[in-house]
């Protein structure tokens, strides 16, 4: 077995508690996506997608094109906007 260093372990302990932070931010944009049937949590869903992206947990192109068919499926439910 090969010897490992502190910092070797440290960083994997490290990399496991922003893999776990980023997961929960990921699966909260999830969420959101699918509440955002109203322009209120709309604009919810696409706050917390530009913070995800600005953080780097997303794309920022990604992003974009969430926000993108969010909107769009905003406008296709009738009575929504």
């Amino acid at each position: 077995m090969a010897k490992r260093s502190k910092s070797g372990l440290k960083h994997k302990r490290h990399a496991e508690k922003r893999r776990q932070q980023n997961q929960a931010v990921a699966s909260r944009l999830k969420t959101l996506a699918k509440q955002a049937t109203t322009p209120e949590a709309l604009k919810e869903a696409i706050a917390a997608l530009d913070k995800a992206a600005g953080s780097g947990i997303v794309h920022k192109n990604t992003a974009a094109r969430r926000k993108s068919r969010l909107v769009a499926r905003l406008r296709r439910t009738p009575g929504a906007a």
